[in-house]
């Protein structure tokens, strides 16, 4: 067989012309009811052409010449009559058969047209799926798809068989070029995402299900699958300088956990846990910080650098130094023009959530060591300022007997009942416990504070303050004078 388009001889059984590279089309076969219906037409017309009609012979035989007519004429005239005759039969014939391979020719060119369409090819594939023949469906699929590549019907048909198949690679790869075409409108494109996503998950792929949605374009897209992407944390402020401290927050685009450092280091799953804001002060930090979802999935590490640079407040200056002291004395604090003086007494650092100072503390009795700070409004904290008080009062009653001595005297004057601090003016108990130790002009008094309990056993201090005297035990409240000054106002 020689090529029709180069003229080089080809081997036998070749498609593909090897001097020009030309494919040979082979004619499809007819279906066959196309091939039936032109068999017996041709076959009826040759049998025209074999067999004389009967009734054109009873009128040749039925035909007389007339007397006048001579033998010769009548003779000459029949040959001529058969002639025509003839000739008439055969142009029917012919025009018989011309119309009739017309039509064939018509109908061939339009079957060849049909099976050489995407929609036949389709169907062909879905004929075979039908009958659990997956790999001839996929063949015919590719082919409808030469034709036609604008059709995703046969991209996700594909992918639908190569599922059926168990063949997860193949179907996501024809999945993954519904994507990247570039040509399928955004349900279709979309659907794409969540057949993949759906091997990937039923396959516990979760990493490539991370990496597929962080090349997505689509946010709306990204946002349905939200709980599979490890996107890296977001930082609450731009990397930089400041002049104020920053409470920075990092969080991320689902849950999961948030590691970090603050030196500057690699982070990884044993590095510090993000729960709460990570107030920075002055310095320079270099925050990195990396998530984890909840599929195990890891974001990259990222890293952001702050360089703060505060105003440093002053230290708390404290009048009264260290020492050991006899008489009661008021320990007065003084601050900085637009900060906050906080203090301790129990060993800890002061910070803002320290008791706040807010004027002279008596001084309590025993050892006591105070720390004061001062705190400016940006949140800067000054050094720590120390002071240790030794309080001892010579032939004072203890404090246990300055309780239950104001407790007699309340009974006393009708304002408990009893020594149980019940009262007669609603239900609940009152406790009396020592504060501290406070001189009034020439007295010392030890202050005792007044507590309520409803009956539910939580106590709440009352805003009465009860005074005893020292030395002698006698019972007041604590009041102000005309001044402004405390006063002991007697019961």
């Amino acid at each position: 067989m020689k090529c029709p388009k180069c003229g080089e001889e080809m081997k036998e059984g070749n498609l593909i012309c090897e001097a020009c590279g030309n494919e040979i089309q082979i004619v499809p076969d007819f279906e066959p009811e196309i091939e039936n219906s032109i068999t017996e037409t041709l076959s009826t017309l040759v049998g025209l052409e074999e067999d004389k009609p009967e009734d054109v012979e009873v009128l040749q035989d039925k035909r007389k010449p007339a007397p006048w007519i001579e033998e010769s004429e009548i003779d000459e005239d029949e040959d001529d009559y058969e002639e025509r005759e003839s000739k008439s039969r055969r142009v029917g014939v012919i025009m018989a058969i011309v119309t009739v391979f017309m039509i064939s020719l018509f109908s061939y060119l339009l079957y060849s047209h049909h099976i050489q369409t995407a929609s036949y090819q389709i169907e062909k594939a879905k004929e075979y799926a039908g009958q659990g023949n997956y790999e001839q469906a996929i063949t015919y699929l590719d082919k409808a798809y030469e034709k036609d590549e604008s059709l995703s019907q046969v991209l996700f048909l594909k992918a639908d068989y190569y599922y059926l198949l168990q063949d997860n690679e193949s179907a996501l790869q024809v999945l993954k070029q519904i994507i990247d075409k570039g040509i399928y409108p955004y349900e279709e494109v979309e659907e794409a995402y969540d057949k993949m996503i759906t091997i990937y998950t039923k396959e516990e792929r979760y990493e490539e299900i991370n990496e597929l949605l962080l090349s997505c374009g689509e946010d709306t897209i990204v946002n349905m699958f939200q709980s599979y992407l490890a996107k890296e944390p977001e930082f609450s402020y731009v990397e930089g300088d400041y002049a104020e401290v920053i409470p920075l927050k990092l969080s991320s685009n689902t849950s999961g956990t948030i590691y970090y450092t603050l030196d500057g280091s690699i982070p990884d799953e044993t590095s510090e846990i993000y729960t709460a804001p990570l107030f920075l002060e002055n310095g320079e930090y270099v925050i990195s910080a990396f998530f984890v979802n909840d599929y195990g999935i890891k974001s990259d590490v990222v890293s952001k650098t702050y360089h703060i640079s505060l105003e440093v407040p002053n230290a708390p200056e404290v009048v009264l130094y260290s020492g050991e002291y006899t008489q009661p004395m008021m320990i007065s604090v003084t601050g900085q023009e637009g900060c906050k003086i906080f203090y301790t007494t129990d060993e800890s650092q002061p910070t803002k959530d320290s008791v706040p100072y807010t004027g002279p503390i008596p001084m309590p009795l025993g050892t006591t060591n105070f720390k004061f700070v001062n705190i400016s409004e940006a949140g800067v904290s000054s050094d720590v300022t120390m002071r240790t008080y030794t309080l001892n009062l010579w032939g004072t009653l203890s404090t246990d007997e300055a309780v239950a001595k104001l407790i007699e005297k309340l009974v006393e004057i009708g304002y408990l009942l009893d020594a149980g601090g019940r009262t007669a003016i609603q239900n609940g108990t009152y406790s009396y416990q020592f504060s501290s130790v406070l001189q009034i002009g020439e007295e010392v008094y030890f202050t005792i504070n007044e507590y309520f309990d409803g009956g539910t056993g939580v106590r709440s201090r009352t805003d009465k303050v009860f005074l005893i005297q020292a030395y002698t035990g006698v019972a007041a409240r604590l009041g102000y004078d005309e001044n402004g000054e405390f006063a002991a106002v007697m019961l």
